[in-house]
């Protein structure tokens, strides 16, 4: 017998829907086309047509606690077949743009993060936190350099003795850098821990209560074996591949993807050069891990070039919002200023080089310090549903 379900419909949830996106949502009259559609829902409970009633109805719970809504790549396959103009991607779209908020700790700074009201002030905050310690850095570095000179293998400046080179240490202190990132990067992976750690809990609740699973326990164990197996098929974006109406954007997606993994490499390697090797940059361009950096910010820039030009070149019906620009404009204007920064100062425009040192240093804030609140956040909850449903066998 199918389980009887009381309706509670969220009015407010509705509005936040289609405020940030979804505004086609009550075209949807139920035909299921979208489902029939996509290339990739599974056979077994497809999406997105349950979703789309759910969100017709204001069933917030049932939506934000839903894998489902992750697996969705947004590939307009279903809005493009769509009878009714209903735009089920979009409707996705600004469902997971809730549940990241939802999810998201503190909650105050998630809706910031989507306000764009809020964004002079994110922009703000960070630039003064670096023009102060660029100030303190190019003014007291002396100072600082013989009062710490006593702790062994403290290097303040971390930079090359003898003859001057332009490096960004001289600018802005790498202590200074490690000591406002580290602690960054340490608070979001706590409110990563935590979102991921009541998402998990509730997509298995809500699979148990849809009947998706038999399993009233989730089995860590072999979830992690899922998220393993699930990783190639990220790497390979093979569900991108799988969709026809906009098949470009896996390009531009993957370059971004690798581009971020090759400048993660990058990072690490240098602050083992540099704290473990005491072997400070700049580095020389024949050096292997300039080749890396070098090739992945030119990939960054392309890649988000062309994920912005998709974006324009989208069609009258197809929505693009505030929190898409958003991330698309951070990612862009990170790979520039990094390769800007490094081509003024081998073109020896040492202030010039410095300048975009510091707006390359407000956007690696905003895309890190940001990162569990913005759009940015669907690398980890959609690498999360997708293990899950390969843990519960959703083929």
């Amino acid at each position: 017998m199918t389980e009887k379900y009381l309706a509670q419909p969220d009015l407010d949830f509705i509005a936040q829907v289609r405020g940030l996106g979804g505004e086609t949502l009550k075209k949807c009259y139920q035909c299921a086309t979208c489902s029939v559609a996509c290339p990739i829902a599974p056979d077994d409970s497809p999406f997105p047509r349950k979703e789309m009633i759910a969100a017709s109805w204001g069933l917030k719970d049932r939506l934000v606690k839903s894998a489902d809504i992750w697996l969705c790549h947004q590939c307009g396959d279903c809005s493009d077949l769509c009878p009714r103009g209903a735009a089920p991607g979009d409707v996705l779209s600004a469902v997971r743009s809730v549940a990241i908020t939802e999810y998201a700790r503190p909650k105050a700074l998630a809706n910031a993060v989507n306000d764009p009201k809020m964004l002079p002030l994110l922009l703000g905050i960070p630039a003064i936190w670096f023009a102060f310690w660029a100030l303190i850095t190019m003014t007291a570095g002396e100072t600082m350099t013989k009062i710490f000179e006593f702790i062994p293998f403290f290097d303040w400046a971390h930079v090359h003795e003898g003859e001057h080179v332009i490096a960004q240490a001289d600018f802005y202190s790498t202590w200074f850098v490690d000591m406002t990132f580290v602690p960054t990067a340490a608070a979001v992976s706590i409110i990563f821990f935590l979102s991921l750690k009541n998402f998990l809990n509730d997509i298995h609740e809500n699979a148990v209560l849809e009947g998706k699973t038999d399993k009233t326990t989730l089995d860590y164990k072999e979830f992690f074996q899922a998220l393993i197996r699930v990783i190639p098929t990220i790497l390979r974006h093979d569900k991108f591949n799988e969709c026809e109406s906009n098949k470009d954007r896996a390009t531009p997606h993957m370059m971004v993807l690798y581009s971020f993994i090759g400048l993660f490499i990058v990072t690490a390697v240098c602050g083992m050069m540099l704290y473990l090797g005491n072997s400070p940059g700049p580095y020389s361009q024949l050096n292997p891990i300039k080749w890396l950096a070098n090739i992945a910010g030119v990939a960054l820039v392309i890649g988000s070039s062309l994920m912005i030009k998709n974006r324009l070149d989208k069609k009258d019906d197809q929505i693009t919002t505030y929190k898409d620009w958003f991330i698309l404009g951070i990612v862009f204007t990170l790979g520039l200023t990094g390769m800007l920064t490094e081509m003024v100062r081998l073109a020896h425009f040492e202030y010039l080089s410095y300048f975009f040192y510091y707006l390359h240093l407000i956007a690696i804030f905003q895309l890190f310090a940001f990162l569990p609140f913005s759009k940015m956040a669907h690398l980890v909850y959609r690498l999360t549903a997708m293990a899950y449903a390969e843990y519960g066998n959703r083929k």
